[in-house]
């Protein structure tokens, strides 16, 4: 049966409050490896956004995983052009935080953003159609290549057998204030535009700018609530 988009929209603001709980379904990481995780200095950011998000990986992750199926899909690096880098690291396994961590550590952020693209490998790895699915997409800005998020979201939530995109924002920056007005800040915050894949397909979205509110984001996100 296929749904109005809004149909979905209603229904977030239910299932959003509710992420926690659901360990049953195999879930995928889609995690942003991109040149901006690098980023620093000019937008209030004292050090890379990779550092933060590693070290809160390593606080959430090895708890979560014990409960929970888990694979990680990793896009920026290591395409052949600014767009195609996007990595199925590996599907959900069993104990999948040290292949999790050993990844994250050791990856090198380059490239730009297919962040669409990257949810939908990471649905079809799930195989989105037969079976029920959760993707947790970690990133600190808008699809820079060209990707329709907001379709793919629909796509997911009336295609999908049970499937649900979480988004956490991490450090998304807007657009930028003139120097020369007086604001206190060279930036604003923002949300990312990828708010709708959370939105359409009944999942939540967060928007973390400390470590702690990241740590909070991804246990919430994939935990259980017996566990939190």
């Amino acid at each position: 049966m296929r749904f109005p988009i809004p149909f979905f929209i209603a229904l977030a603001s239910v299932t959003a409050t509710s992420a926690q709980g659901n360990c049953v379904s195999d879930a995928i990481i889609v995690f942003d490896g991109s040149g901006s995780m690098a980023e620093m200095g000019f937008n209030d950011i004292n050090e890379p956004r990779i550092f933060e998000a590693r070290r809160a990986m390593a606080d959430a992750i090895p708890a979560i995983a014990e409960n929970r199926r888990l694979g990680l899909v990793i896009y920026g690096p290591n395409g052949v052009d600014e767009c195609t880098g996007l990595d199925v690291r590996f599907p959900p396994i069993a104990d999948a935080a040290p292949r999790i961590l050993n990844d994250v550590n050791s990856l090198e952020p380059t490239g730009s953003t297919p962040l669409t693209e990257a949810v939908k490998l990471a649905a079809q790895t799930l195989d989105y159609q037969t079976r029920p699915a959760t993707i947790l997409l970690v990133t600190d800005g808008k699809e820079t290549c060209g990707g329709e998020p907001c379709e793919l979201a629909a796509d997911l939530a009336t295609n999908g057998f049970d499937t649900t995109v979480h988004v956490i924002g991490f450090k998304v920056r807007g657009s930028f204030f003139s120097w020369e007005r007086d604001t206190g800040n060279s930036y604003t915050e923002a949300e990312s535009v990828s708010r709708c894949l959370a939105d359409i397909t009944g999942g939540a979205y967060f928007n973390a700018e400390t470590l702690d509110q990241l740590i909070d984001a991804l246990r919430k996100t994939l935990g259980c609530q017996l566990l939190f």
